[in-house]
């Protein structure tokens, strides 16, 4: 069973950064496949960033040039680097697979005030 633990979040002030990690245990060896989703108050869950067993990294077009997700095997962590932050970011972040297969947990809130 592999599980996986979000923190590194919290109140944060506009234009302020914060560095989300998720650690990865169970059956994971080495992690190739990995996204950050997150889900803002009201609103459905969206993928903001995604990297690809070729280090290929993906970002939503409203995280581009503010955010950085990467990945430290030797830690068995992922992590997202968020810069710049804006209002819209607040939102609860959750990392997992894609197609969510290792179910969501409870993820870690990210409030960004003015």
């Amino acid at each position: 069973q592999v599980q996986l633990v979000e923190s590194g979040g919290g109140l944060v002030q506009v234009g302020g950064s914060l560095r989300l990690s998720c650690a990865a245990s169970g059956s994971i060896f080495r992690i190739y496949n990995m996204d950050w989703f997150r889900q803002a108050p009201g609103m459905e869950r969206e993928l903001v960033a995604s990297i690809t067993s070729g280090d290929r990294r993906n970002y939503a077009d409203s995280v581009k040039g503010r955010f950085a997700i990467s990945i430290d095997n030797a830690k068995s962590t992922l992590y997202l680097q968020m810069n710049n932050l804006k209002p819209e970011d607040t939102a609860v972040y959750y990392c997992n697979a894609p197609m969510g297969i290792y179910g969501w947990g409870q993820g870690n809130k990210v409030t960004v005030t003015p």
